[in-house]
């Protein structure tokens, strides 16, 4: 079937759908004058992040955008890690492919600025209205559209199709939860995934979710999971800081991705630990930026020896903790931590990347909460690269076992990384879905 008769198919709503579409964008008409008064009150307030290029999620754009041959869209930090992977592989081949990259968070704009080349162009993806969906397409004209795992809006793929513009999901996830939940929205989600070009999932609990929900077999394709072969981080920063806290010959913990309350239980094991593993040196890497203060201040509470990783000069007294309140450093400390724990996992967010650590040789503990990634977490668990952890006895448990026994712990560790080198491939099979690969 040709892109124009899959267009003209798409195209057709039922009564029911076209009302569920109507009643969608007029709660988002509705809400947008409030968002639009939050930002203003912000900006003028001069907090961060509030600044005039997040007018964007208005579709107002202050500056010239340049038109881009691909429009990639992702939410936050892991999205936009998959993104650049990506796009790493596309420039090989194709050096002068132009590429807008949009974002929801600006956490994820920070980690675009950091991780991806100057010359791909960053825009805040606007609020879901036809109107705003429709103004973004014509600036940027792009000639493929990527959505990166989960993040499906109806009109901005209801747009896609009204201008002949393809739209992929790559990396594609759909929790068993989420599954539940769309399906109650059958009538707004069903003509929205129709207008889906290709479906690229993760894994079979992927595919078959999106099955239920109604995407066809021709559109779906498994091509595995692109975080198995994301490029390892620039360790720079990381390295500077161990070499400024001269820690480099003492026991690292990693926590990273913390949520409340996790560093709480990041606090107590080392309590536990204080007096057989005094040499432990614990990081915190909280997963947003807005939490820096909380938690040094937390930390601080404790009684704890605590610094903050923006500090530029050595501490007087041995550091027992510290504070990463800088982006884009936590990937490149994995790379020096002896063990590390993956937050968001007792907290429950679903659990954050375990694939980072476990791509360093590191040994992995997380909590029960995995369902964003639930393959790659059961495969690591099976392999003995990752533990499971409730609490700070926990924690505590499973640091004195490794660090007691070093061959168990490198052992844990390289578990994790023949794990990333057998399931390689997600990429060029995602790539050759999408008509990328040449």
């Amino acid at each position: 079937m040709s892109q124009s008769s899959i267009n003209t198919t798409n195209s057709q709503y039922s009564a029911r759908e076209t009302l569920a579409l109507i009643g969608y964008s007029l709660l988002i008409l509705v809400a947008t004058p409030l968002f639009l008064v939050h930002w203003l009150v912000m900006f003028l307030l001069r907090r961060e992040h509030f600044d005039l290029h997040r007018l964007s999620r208005f579709s107002l754009y202050l500056k010239p955008i340049q038109k881009s041959q691909l429009l990639i869209h992702c939410v936050s930090v892991g999205e936009v890690n998959v993104a650049a992977s990506l796009i790493r592989n596309i420039r090989q081949h194709s050096p002068a492919t132009s590429i807008t990259v949009t974002t929801t968070t600006p956490t994820g704009a920070a980690n675009v600025k950091q991780s991806m080349p100057d010359n791909v162009q960053h825009l805040y993806l606007p609020l879901d209205m036809s109107w705003f969906m429709s103004r973004l397409l014509k600036r940027v004209q792009p000639q493929k559209v990527l959505i990166v795992e989960v993040e499906l809006w109806p009109n901005m793929l209801r747009q896609c199709q009204r201008f002949g513009i393809p739209a992929y999901l790559v990396n594609g996830r759909m929790t068993d939860s989420s599954a539940h939940s769309y399906l109650k929205l059958r009538w707004l989600v069903h003509p929205m995934l129709r207008n889906l070009t290709k479906v690229c999932a993760q894994a079979a609990r992927d595919h078959d979710n999106y099955l239920q929900l109604g995407v066809t077999p021709a559109q779906l394709e498994m091509t595995g999971n692109v975080k198995f072969e994301l490029a390892q981080a620039n360790n720079d920063k990381a390295q500077q800081l161990i070499t400024q806290l001269n820690i480099d010959s003492r026991p690292i913990i990693v926590a990273g991705s913390t949520h409340d309350p996790e560093e709480e239980v990041i606090i107590e094991a080392a309590k536990i630990l204080s007096l057989r593993f005094p040499d432990i040196v614990w990081i915190i890497v909280p997963r947003h930026p807005q939490r820096f203060e909380k938690v040094y201040s937390l930390i601080k509470r404790s009684g704890l020896g605590v610094v903050k990783s923006s500090r530029n000069k050595p501490p007087r007294n041995p550091v027992e903790m510290v504070l990463v309140d800088e982006m884009g450093v936590l990937g490149g400390l994995y790379s020096f931590a002896s063990i590390a724990f993956v937050g968001g996992s007792i907290a429950d967010r679903g659990g954050h990347n375990a694939l980072e650590p476990a791509a360093e040789g590191v040994p992995v503990m997380m909590g029960p909460h995995r369902y964003n990634n639930p393959g790659i977490c059961d495969v690591l668990e099976q392999e003995g690269n990752l533990v499971l952890v409730d609490n700070a006895e926990d924690v505590a448990k499973y640091v004195s076992e490794w660090l007691s026994d070093d061959e168990q712990r490198r052992s844990a560790g390289k578990a994790g990384a023949q794990v990333i080198e057998q399931n390689r491939g997600a990429i060029q099979k995602t790539l050759h879905a999408v008509g990328l690969d040449k």
